[in-house]
């Protein structure tokens, strides 16, 4: 049977191609077809394929080979600063181990530290050729750095030791030489406790022991008063713990010697004691010894000789030794006579239960006993004033204020000022002399103030 031809007419060919052209555009614009199962539109995207650019991606690439390149460097760099600086500090640690081992002598701690001076310079002069001609390239240049820093601290430690080392050895030497210089200071206070005892031998007025008769001058004489006026005191100290022991009311005793004085202090009736004592003592001053001994008195000038030889003489003496060496010596007898005269014979027996001191006055002896010795010292004192007052041209001369006079600061020192000091320093109102403790002297045109209590 031959094959049917059945031809295609132009209506049909047109259709075909509207509806292949319909189909074509859903297909572009991804517009489900009517029959989609879920009823709905479904739109898709195209895809939009662009080209590569293979330049750009080369570059990306080239840049962080770059980067990677750079930091490598930078770690190989640090890398070899770091063993740089390690072998800088291994030379620093093993000369300072060289230089502790000299002393004291140490063979085999040198030769060790030399070595390592020679193996570390060796290390330097590598570095240095790698340098130079740039091979300082490093496989692995964190594990380079930290073996450095590692090598550097242990050298720094190392440094560290030897110098703690070299300052504890220097500390020991140093304690050494303290102790040393201790004793040498114990042997010189023991060689100027020796000196001291040689040159107090004759008492405490030693510094007077190179005094001759042509230098002698006022500033002697206060020197003197100084020391009498010391004395003095320390023997009114004892005389009230004696009379406080003996159960005495020392403020009547006081009122009793300058009656009618109100005191700024308890402890300022002492000064009416010293002024008691200072009285007795003082007696009789202006006059060739005391008017006791009736000594010719020579022409001017020997006279002065004569009293200045008796102060040269009897300074560098111990009292009690003078006492027992002279006992019918013009001071013995000054020493007697103030003695009973001051100490009444009440006074002695409430004091001490008896008489006996005053009997061995009188007999020609001298008591042993505290009271007596610090008497004794203190009419001593009296006594070389005395005659230093007798010995200067113009001679020196006491005077005693008298009660109720003004106060003036040229003839006087007051002993209660602050009583009597107003806010701004000056002295308030008119205050005047209660009684004088320590007499005044006068030597030509200087005055040696007399101290008084005001009132």
């Amino acid at each position: 049977m031959d094959p049917v031809n059945i031809a295609v007419t132009p209506k049909k060919t047109r259709l075909a191609r509207a509806f292949t052209k319909v189909l074509h555009i859903r297909a572009l614009t991804g517009i489900a077809p009517a029959g989609d199962q879920h009823g709905k539109e479904h739109v898709q995207k195209p895809k939009i394929h662009e080209p590569v650019n293979h330049n750009s991606v080369k570059t990306d690439r080239c840049n962080s080979f770059d980067e990677n390149e750079k930091l490598r460097r930078k770690e190989v760099t640090e890398a070899f600063l770091a063993k740089l600086f390690s072998s800088i500090s291994s030379i620093k640690a093993a000369y300072a181990e060289m230089q502790s081992a000299q002393s004291p002598y140490d063979s085999e701690s040198i030769q060790s530290a030399d070595e390592m001076v020679v193996s570390e310079l060796k290390i330097l002069s590598e570095l240095k050729r790698c340098y130079l001609k740039k091979q300082i390239d490093d496989s692995s240049p964190r594990t380079t750095q930290l073996k450095a820093e590692i090598k550097e601290q242990k050298s720094l430690t190392k440094t560290l030791q030897i110098m703690a080392k070299n300052l504890d050895s220097e500390h020991k030497l140093k304690q050494s030489e303290l102790t040393f210089m201790k004793e040498k200071f114990e042997e010189a206070k023991s060689e100027n406790k020796l000196l001291e005892k040689r040159l107090n031998i004759s008492g405490p007025l030693s510094p007077l022991d190179n005094l001759h008769f042509s230098d002698i001058s006022p500033n002697h004489f206060i020197l003197i008063l100084r020391q009498t006026v010391k004395a003095i005191r320390n023997f009114v100290r004892l005389m009230i713990s004696e009379m406080e022991s003996a159960g005495w009311d020392l403020d009547a005793a006081a009122n009793s010697i300058v009656p009618g004085v109100v005191y700024s202090r308890d402890t300022h009736k002492c000064f009416a004691f010293e002024s008691f004592v200072c009285l007795e003592l003082f007696d009789g001053f202006n006059y060739p010894y005391f008017s006791i001994s009736h000594e010719s008195v020579s022409e001017k000038k020997r006279q002065q000789r004569q009293f200045f030889d008796r102060f040269a003489a009897m300074k560098s003496q111990k009292v009690k030794d003078y006492l027992a060496w002279k006992p019918k010596s013009t001071f013995a007898k000054f020493c007697r006579t103030k003695y009973l005269r001051l100490v009444h014979p009440k006074m002695e027996a409430s004091l001490f239960g008896n008489l006996s001191e005053r009997h061995l006055l009188t007999s020609g002896d001298f008591p042993e006993t505290e009271f007596f010795s610090l008497f004794s010292e203190m009419a001593k004192k009296v006594w070389l004033l005395h005659c230093l007052a007798f010995s200067l041209e113009p001679e020196a001369s006491i005077f005693q204020v008298n009660k109720k006079s003004r106060f003036s600061d040229v003839y006087m020192e007051c002993l209660n000022q602050e009583a009597f000091l107003t806010p701004t320093g000056t002295v308030d109102a008119d205050p005047r002399v209660a009684f004088t403790v320590i007499p005044g002297f006068k030597i030509g045109k200087t005055i040696i103030q007399s101290q008084v209590y005001l009132t």
